[in-house]
């Protein structure tokens, strides 16, 4: 089996008992909960060591949580199994899932910055076609002002988001809602620091 670029480093990421971007959810996905439909299904993009997906299990959602690492769907399952939620792990690569048409209510892709440009527009597509109309969709990554900061996420400038390309990308969705704002961010030794964050919700058409 061919293993996607990154591979190596990622599970060398997740290979020790901590977890490496910390057990609790994204605070802006945290702050979503409103938004959330009370039951339906759930995507966690490249969902690493789950802290995300469990989280939106534990708001009763039926959650499929992604990532092409082994070591970190372990530990995933083992902090899923700390909160008595069932969690479906799919390992995959984000960029070359086989997205299933209009299935999710709710898709997440919360720091995923490891995709450069074109495996970018691969992901972002598969994730459009995985939302149900109306379906609630949550982006979270870090700007270009990051590189400043060092606290966490790419040295690529070609990795950061901008309101300009999340506008683009999905400015065909309704109630779109970006926020740009610089935050303390402590989510395990992965994020850990002033940061420069941006979020999008938006809801598919």
């Amino acid at each position: 089996m061919t293993r996607p670029p990154g591979f190596e480093l990622w599970e060398e990421r997740f290979a020790g008992a901590e977890f490496r971007f910390g057990r609790e959810p994204n605070p802006f996905l945290a702050r979503c909960r409103p938004l959330l439909p009370a039951s339906g299904k759930a995507l966690a993009v490249a969902d690493g060591e789950g802290r995300n997906g469990v989280w939106l299990a534990r708001q009763g959602l039926d959650v499929v949580s992604t990532d092409f690492s082994p070591t970190a769907q372990g530990k995933a399952r083992a902090l899923a199994a700390e909160h008595g939620v069932a969690v479906t792990f799919v390992e995959a690569d984000a960029h070359g899932w086989d997205y299933p048409a209009a299935e999710f209510d709710v898709v997440a892709d919360i720091f995923t910055q490891f995709s450069p440009p074109a495996g970018r527009a691969l992901k972002w597509a598969g994730m459009r076609r995985a939302l149900k109309p109306g379906g609630l969709l949550i982006v979270v990554g870090y700007t270009p002002k990051q590189l400043a900061y060092g606290t966490g996420g790419p040295k690529d400038l070609a990795h950061l988001y901008t309101r300009a390309m999340l506008e683009e990308a999905f400015g065909d969705f309704a109630a779109l809602s970006i926020t740009e704002e610089e935050t303390v961010l402590q989510e395990g030794a992965g994020h850990s620091g002033m940061s420069a964050v941006i979020g999008l919700t938006a809801r598919k058409r």
